[in-house]
């Protein structure tokens, strides 16, 4: 599981940190790649040149020391997984509380991968509440955490609060990219509805909400993707996700274009308007001048335009019909699309704004699931499963 996987671990000042040298030593014997970062306290008690000499990179010390400009943002986008062991409570909460105050905690902040922290501290700071609060705020976030365990304390005493073996992060470790099978991978989405303008108060739009797309998103961060999320909708940005707001469907397929060339997937589940004004009028038209005659002409079409990479990414497109759904499944054909997702809007529960959906799932050989009315989460979690398994078949091959 950790062959190839790229990891990042993180150091901070404890007196297990002299451990974290074994740790690397067990993570590269695994087949990793890791790069090490260590806070200020770390330096006092472990060297940089020792992990230097084991994963043969640079040692992060500081955001200004190093080869890189910005050496965090270079190191998050480069990660599979972060690890930070041993986690002190002080480094716990800036990642918590997202404090940025050297280079180990800004790299947290700078990385869409899982997170894994070994907490290691005395077992009084362990129970303390505030450091409750701390533990209780990352596992909210969808971090994990191994240990502490019950062991002999570096003030001689014996509790909880001594850090997990390496072996066991090592396993941990394993863990989390097993239930993260989309670390490593960007996936690009798009929703809610374009708005086409008139005038400058008027636009040609649709009742899509945003909530499909955006369901899809949180479903991707959650199983470990970077996720760059395009949308039209107003709806809160999903945690962990890079968010592009647009309004129309040539910024929409601006912002996907540019994306998906990075992407290893790109849904796009936005309802993206099909024809346009062809001008639009500089001042809001007035009830007193009559019905304007109005011209339109075709948007740009963001599922062509992704389907005409090369290399392409895996492609799953969003079909809203009315009734049958046989257009969609001859849409699925035309545009050789990987997955084709379409649903009856005009169904009860299955429209716009509603938090179900049912909808019938195309493949490429002309075969069709139909899948029962769930939730939108429900729907978003089945279908980036199903992106993932069909990521790691296509690695494989």
């Amino acid at each position: 599981m950790l062959a190839g996987r790229h990891i990042v671990l993180g150091v901070s000042g404890g007196v297990a940190a002299y451990k974290a040298a074994y740790l690397t030593r067990r993570l590269l014997e695994q087949g990793a790649d890791v790069r090490v970062v260590l806070t200020p306290g770390a330096s006092e008690f472990i060297g940089a040149q020792t992990f230097s000499a084991l994963t043969k990179h640079h040692t992060m010390t500081s955001l200004f020391s190093g080869p890189s400009v910005s050496p965090h943002t270079e190191w998050g986008q480069w990660a599979d997984l972060m690890i930070v062991a041993p986690a002190t409570v002080h480094t716990l909460s800036k990642i918590a509380y997202g404090i940025s105050g050297d280079a180990l905690s800004a790299t947290v902040l700078a990385t869409r991968a899982p997170l894994l922290v070994a907490p290691a501290m005395h077992t009084e700071m362990w129970e303390h509440p505030a450091t409750v609060e701390i533990l209780r705020r990352l596992t909210s976030a969808g971090h994990s955490v191994v240990g502490p365990v019950e062991g002999e304390l570096a003030g001689g005493d014996v509790g909880t609060g001594r850090m997990a073996e390496p072996d066991e992060i090592v396993e941990a470790a394993a863990g989390v990219l097993s239930l993260k099978p989309l670390a490593g991978r960007s996936v690009v989405v798009t929703a809610g509805g374009t708005r086409e303008p008139i005038d400058p108060v008027r636009y040609i739009g649709n009742r899509s909400s945003g909530k499909m797309g955006h369901a899809i998103a949180t479903a991707a961060a959650r199983l470990g993707a970077r996720v760059v999320l395009v949308t039209s909708s107003t709806l809160p940005a999903p945690f962990g996700v890079e968010v592009v707001r647009v309004e129309t469907a040539e910024e929409m397929a601006t912002a996907a274009w540019s994306a998906a060339r990075d992407a290893d997937a790109v849904v796009l589940a936005a309802a993206v308007a099909d024809f346009r004004p062809k001008s639009v009028a500089d001042r809001k038209l007035r009830r007193i001048d009559g019905a304007p005659d109005m011209v339109l002409e075709p948007t740009p079409n963001i599922l062509a335009g992704v389907a005409g990479m090369d290399p392409r990414p895996f492609l799953v497109g969003f079909a809203a019909q009315t009734g049958s759904l046989e257009d969609a499944g001859r849409k699925a054909t035309t545009y050789g699309v990987d997955l084709l997702v379409a649903n009856d809007v005009s169904a009860a529960g299955s429209g716009f704004g509603t938090n179900t959906n049912q909808v019938t799932v195309f493949h490429p050989d002309g075969t069709a699931d139909g899948w029962p009315l769930l939730t939108k989460a429900e729907v978003a979690e089945r279908l980036v499963e199903l992106i993932a398994a069909r990521l790691e078949v296509a690695h494989q091959a």
